[in-house]
């Protein structure tokens, strides 16, 4: 398993993991040309830039000046994977890092400190990579959700059994204030917070036996008012359109990360 993205430090701020907590957070992307990933997500989805204290090779995404994305142009020099990464906010990044690997995951990266807080990169029992994140969050939580974001997505083979994993490590529907509420709604796993989705687990049909084809992973959706202009930039930029439909598309970007675009409502 590559340790696919190196998360960018948030700004100091007062919301924190210790009272957000189980749910996205994050979204880091790794790279190999830090310029052409910059001018193909400025085109599909409109992103400014600043630079980030890891270093010259680290970019902060910002939409309407709200940061959204992390971007690390180290996956040539570090000969790590291309890929987009979701990162979930915790109490507490060493535990988090602890329950996975007792429950069969895996520690790729981390804990490390990152100031202001600290982050693990790991893979699940099926492979799929996600990162957490202990400490003060990105700017506001709520206006990064609403900035682009919509939610995360995971494939798998067995959606209850990465639900029952993801919810052990990240205190899903547990009994602590403010955990992420788990339903089964539309065929999939579905994770709420304060009443919005923000990640959705899936399978296939609950009869089904496990699909063995299926590679699991996290997509990252992103929210976009035009789903067809945003395919038609990413054509334009070097990338490509790998499904589409009226408010969604597939997309992969230059390097060859995969997205989603969606104009589909929140809730």
């Amino acid at each position: 398993m590559n340790h696919d993205s190196t998360p960018t430090p948030p700004a100091t701020e007062v919301v924190s993991t210790h009272s957000v907590f189980g749910a996205p957070c994050w979204v880091s992307l790794t790279s190999r040309d830090l310029e052409a990933t910059q001018d193909f997500y400025s085109a599909v989805l409109g992103w400014r830039w600043r630079k980030a204290k890891l270093g010259e090779h680290f970019r902060v995404a910002l939409v309407d000046d709200v940061p959204v994305a992390g971007i690390a142009a180290v996956a040539a020099m570090w000969q790590m994977a291309v890929a987009w990464t979701p990162y979930f906010a915790v109490p507490s990044a060493d535990d988090a890092a602890s329950r996975a690997r007792e429950r069969g995951g895996t520690v790729a990266v981390g804990p490390l400190s990152l100031p202001p807080g600290r982050a693990a990169l790991l893979a699940d029992r099926d492979g799929a990579t996600f990162g957490v994140w202990e400490g003060e969050l990105v700017g506001n939580w709520e206006n990064w959700r609403q900035a682009a974001p919509a939610f995360v997505r995971l494939h798998t083979r067995d959606a209850f059994d990465a639900a029952i994993f993801y919810g052990e490590i990240l205190d899903w529907a547990s009994d602590r204030p403010g955990c992420c509420e788990v339903h089964y709604e539309g065929g999939e796993v579905v994770l709420r917070n304060r009443g919005d989705i923000v990640a959705r687990i899936e399978s296939g049909a609950l009869e089904a036996a496990p699909d063995p084809t299926i590679r699991p992973h996290w997509q990252v959706h992103f929210s976009v008012p035009d789903v067809a202009a945003c395919a038609r930039e990413a054509e334009r930029h070097g990338g490509s359109v790998l499904g589409k439909a009226v408010d969604e598309a597939v997309l992969r970007d230059a390097d060859g990360a995969q997205f989603t675009v969606t104009s589909r409502p929140l809730r």
